[in-house]
């Protein structure tokens, strides 16, 4: 998929459904905050949640006293939806609007965070530019923080075809310099009560 189509799809489902109406919503944002707290991320940590759209993790790590965050998400009303919902405090977070695959960070990140971004990209080139992206905006001695749809999780979300991984796939994507410290998987429950598996992995970068 393009960069406009990507951008459509998802400037679609943001514009046409309710924050709770999609499958990947959390009332409370886990287990990301305990893998933020694994990290010993401090208030002063610049974290960027990538992928984020209208996630309440920023609310939970504004609300933890965290000070230097991000949120970069190709959809426009995603990140409008989170803005509203946060009023004021939405000052204290810098919004990105772009596609991870054509973004060029202009800041680096102790802590980089996607909860269900990764695994839509399913092109190896596509891929490959996110792993590029992430090793030019992360900290050396920071961490990455990526969950995808588990190995026997859900073939398809939002109508677009995903890529389930493991901790092994992520790392090899990821190549050299990074370490594995820990790997997790996790039963979300959607809205409508069904399940969905998810594997977090957590890298140090050396």
């Amino acid at each position: 998929m393009t960069d406009p189509s990507r951008r459509g799809h998802w400037e679609a489902v943001y514009s046409s459904k309710g924050e709770q109406e999609v499958s990947w919503f959390q009332d409370s944002p886990e287990p990301s905050l305990s893998l933020i707290a694994l990290t010993g991320a401090g208030p002063s940590s610049a974290i960027i949640d990538v992928g984020g759209g209208a996630s309440r993790l920023v609310d939970a790590l504004l609300a933890r006293g965290f000070e230097n965050l991000t949120v970069l998400d190709l959809s426009e009303a995603a990140l409008a939806s989170a803005r509203q919902r946060l009023g004021q405090r939405a000052a204290r977070v810098d919004w990105i609007a772009a596609d991870v695959t054509a973004w060029q960070p202009q800041a680096s990140y102790d802590i980089w965070h996607d909860r269900a971004a990764f695994h839509f990209l399913t092109a190896r080139e596509d891929q490959a530019v996110y792993m590029e992206r992430l090793r030019s905006a992360l900290k050396p001695g920071g961490h990455a923080i990526i969950g995808t749809f588990a190995l026997d999780g859900p073939e398809k979300c939002s109508g677009l075809p995903v890529v389930r991984h493991s901790a092994g796939s992520i790392a090899a994507l990821l190549g050299s310099g990074f370490t594995l410290i820990d790997s997790r998987r996790h039963e979300h429950v959607t809205p409508w009560a069904s399940v969905q598996s998810f594997q977090f992995s957590t890298f140090l970068r050396g």
